[in-house]
C-alpha cells in the first residue's frame, strides 16, 4: 500500500468538515461544488438536492506519495448519537466527471443513512475533469492517462485514512457510478477488505491497456466480494451481451453478484443532472443499493 500521510484534525468528532454552523474546510477549493463543464446545461427540474442538516460536509486531503489527493467527505454529525466514531466507510466513486455536485449529494445521501461517505478525485494529477469542456477531450485527455494502479494505491490510502480516523473499515462498501462502476467491480477484487460493491452502468469488457490492463470481466473468476451490477437496458455502450458474459465468468468462480437490468433506462438513469435521468429506476437502484450493502454487512 502506498504510504498515506495526513496532519489533519481527526475527522469523527472533530470540526475537520464544514457543518451547519458555516465551519470550515481544509481545503480552499472544495470539491462538489457547481457541475462539469462537459455536461452543462444541466436539467434543473430533476437535480436532487440534499441538505447538510445533521451533517459534516467538507473537502480534506489525503497525501498519497506526496500528492495530495482531495476527498469530498459526509458524515452524521458527531454531536448526534449515529455521528460517534464506528462508522460504516462507504466509497462513492465517480464518473468521468469527476467530483462535481452529483457525486458530492451521492455522498451526502449515504452520509444521511448513516455512513462515513468518501469520494475522491482519482483524477488530480491527470487535470481537472469538471474544468474541461467536451466528453471526448475529458476521455483523451484525462481518463485514457489515468492508471488503474494508481487508482488502486489512492483508495487503499483513502482507507487506511478512514480506519485512523474513526470509520470502521471492517464493514467496508464501494459504489460507483459509469468509470466509477468500472473501478467497483476491480476494487473488490483488488482489496480483500471490501464486504459488497454496487456498480452503477459500469464497463464489463474491454481491450486492455498498459495502463489499463484489466477489466471486471478479467477479474470475475477471482471476485470473492459480492456486486450488485444496475444497468440499463437500453445502454448501447454496454450491451446485453457483455453482462451475459459477465454473469457467466461469476457463475464459474462461484461468486455471488447480482444483476438488475433496468429494460427501459439507457446509460446515466442515474444521473438527475442530464437527460438520460430515469427518476423511478434510480429510485428503486439507490433503495436496492442500501439493501445490498446492509445484506452483505456494510450497514
Amino acid at each position: 500500500m502506498s504510504d498515506m500521510i495526513t496532519d489533519c484534525e481527526s475527522l469523527l468528532g472533530q470540526s475537520s468538515l464544514s457543518g451547519p454552523d458555516g465551519r470550515r474546510g481544509f481545503l480552499k477549493v472544495a470539491l462538489g461544488t457547481g457541475f462539469a463543464v462537459a455536461v452543462l446545461p444541466v436539467a434543473a427540474q430533476n437535480v436532487i438536492k440534499t441538505d447538510t442538516a445533521g451533517l459534516l460536509t467538507g473537502t480534506m486531503p489525503v497525501l498519497v506519495d506526496g500528492q495530495a489527493v482531495p476527498v469530498y467527505a459526509a458524515q452524521p454529525d458527531a454531536a448526534q448519537p449515529e455521528g460517534k466514531t464506528g462508522l460504516p466507510v462507504v466509497l462513492v466513486i465517480s464518473e468521468i466527471f469527476g467530483v462535481h455536485e452529483h457525486i458530492a449529494d451521492m455522498a451526502r445521501r449515504f452520509a444521511k443513512q448513516g455512513y462515513l461517505a468518501l469520494a475522491p478525485d482519482l483524477f488530480v494529477r491527470q487535470g481537472d475533469p469538471t474544468k474541461v469542456a467536451s466528453i471526448p477531450e475529458l476521455m483523451k485527455g484525462i481518463i485514457a492517462k489515468t492508471p488503474d494502479a494508481q487508482v488502486m494505491a489512492d483508495l487503499d490510502a483513502v482507507v487506511a485514512w478512514a480506519k485512523q480516523n474513526g470509520g470502521d473499515t471492517s464493514r467496508l462498501g464501494i459504489t460507483g457510478f459509469c468509470w466509477g462502476g468500472r473501478i467497483t467491480w476491480l476494487y473488490a477484487a483488488h482489496n480483500p477488505a471490501v464486504k459488497a460493491g454496487v456498480a452503477w452502468y459500469g464497463r464489463l469488457v474491454g481491450e486492455p491497456t498498459a495502463l489499463q490492463p484489466s477489466n471486471p470481466i478479467d477479474i470475475a473468476g477471482t471476485l470473492t466480494a459480492p456486486v450488485l451490477g444496475l444497468y440499463g437496458g437500453k445502454d448501447t455502450g454496454i450491451t446485453q451481451e457483455s453482462i451475459a458474459k459477465m454473469k457467466a465468468a461469476l457463475a464459474k468462480g462461484g461468486n455471488k453478484s447480482e444483476f438488475v437490468v433496468y429494460p427501459d433506462a439507457g446509460h446515466a438513469f442515474n444521473a438527475d443532472y442530464r437527460p438520460s435521468y430515469v427518476a423511478a429506476d434510480a429510485k428503486d437502484g439507490y433503495a436496492r443499493c442500501l439493501a445490498w450493502l446492509k445484506q452483505h454487512g456494510v450497514a
